[in-house]
């Protein structure tokens, strides 16, 4: 996905979907498949992001004095950041690729996918921003010489939205983190396109101390990827989110409702969080394929391991066996 040709088919792979009604049934082998891709359900966080980056990107085709307006969006690991990140730069490239036409397109890249490596240096940041286009970078490169070469790459390949995940990774308090935080300020302000920021808890981070962290607090604005609450109000998101992605299940013997009537103890399982619950569901399903049973119970999703943040969660509440002290 951190290079052009990888996002590129990301983009263009049809995303999965259930079996409309009445289609003749998919074998054992497209289900296996189709639940490990499964759907990506269009979550508030999804919305609101796509949102604004279509107004931000509007608001700002014609800026060139200053940088222009970005976004970070912000939560805690495992609540479908990167998912809704990568959502918007799909819908992105292909709202282009419509606009353009297919031909006109291919020479054009309008969305840039970049990771900030762990303890990223300016010039290893640079180094990705190549690397996403196949910038070549020789070992006796500077990094100004590299960032030059980025900025005039992206700007003649027509980059429009820019996306770099795990942005909690920069400590501008650090001297190598406050390098990174300068380059990105130069490039937002050298590369004419839309800058959208993803990581874990950015506001508890050092990201927004300092100078640099009150240049970039200035020019952001944040939408909070949270966990799902159980209740908000009358509404029940976390059930609706359930009884979305067991609509999506291609389970033959599965019994509609099953999950919702279990959305107390999923959000108990999962903490609320969306990649949680996915990899959950998933896994049910693949479980429920392979033995045959085509259903998912709570029996089969007591018997999956989840990941360890998850896990340690969740503390099933069995009732002490209380001791008769009563006398006869």
């Amino acid at each position: 996905m951190t290079t052009w040709d990888g996002f590129q088919a990301f983009a263009t792979t049809p995303v999965a979907t259930p079996p409309p009604p009445g289609a003749p049934p998919r074998s054992l082998e497209e289900r296996l498949a189709y639940h490990s891709r499964f759907v990506t359900v269009r979550t508030p966080a999804i919305g609101a992001l796509a949102k604004n980056v279509r107004t931000l990107m509007i608001l700002g085709r014609h800026q060139t004095v200053t940088a222009r307006p970005s976004l970070i969006v912000t939560g805690p690991a495992g609540a479908g950041k990167t998912t809704a990140l990568l959502q918007v730069g799909r819908a992105c490239h292909l709202a282009h690729t419509r606009r353009h036409g297919a031909e006109a397109a291919a020479g054009q890249v309008p969305v840039a996918y970049v990771l900030v490596p762990p303890a990223a240096s300016a010039k290893t940041l640079a180094t990705e921003f190549a690397r996403y286009l196949g910038i070549p970078v020789a070992a006796g490169m500077s990094q100004a010489q590299i960032t030059g070469a980025v900025c005039h790459t992206y700007t003649a390949a027509g980059v429009q939205l820019v996306m770099i995940d795990e942005i909690h990774r920069l400590n501008p308090r650090t001297t190598t983190g406050a390098q990174s935080a300068d380059l990105i300020k130069d490039l937002t302000e050298r590369i004419g396109a839309t800058f959208v920021y993803a990581g874990i808890d950015v506001t508890t981070t050092p990201l927004f101390t300092g100078v640099r962290g009150a240049q970039l607090a200035g020019r952001a604005s944040l939408i909070d990827c949270a966990a799902f609450p159980a209740r908000l109000g009358d509404e029940e998101p976390f059930r609706d989110l359930v009884n979305a992605m067991e609509g999506a299940l291609d389970l033959r013997h599965h019994r509609t409702g099953t999950l919702p009537k279990l959305a107390p103890y999923l959000h108990a399982r999962t903490a609320g969080r969306i990649g949680s619950l996915a990899r959950l569901i998933r896994q049910a399903a693949i479980t429920a394929l392979i033995d045959g049973t085509e259903r998912i119970t709570k029996t089969t999703l007591e018997a999956i391991r989840l990941d360890h943040l998850a896990e340690q969660h969740y503390r099933p509440r069995t009732r002490p066996r209380s001791r008769d002290t009563s006398t006869r």
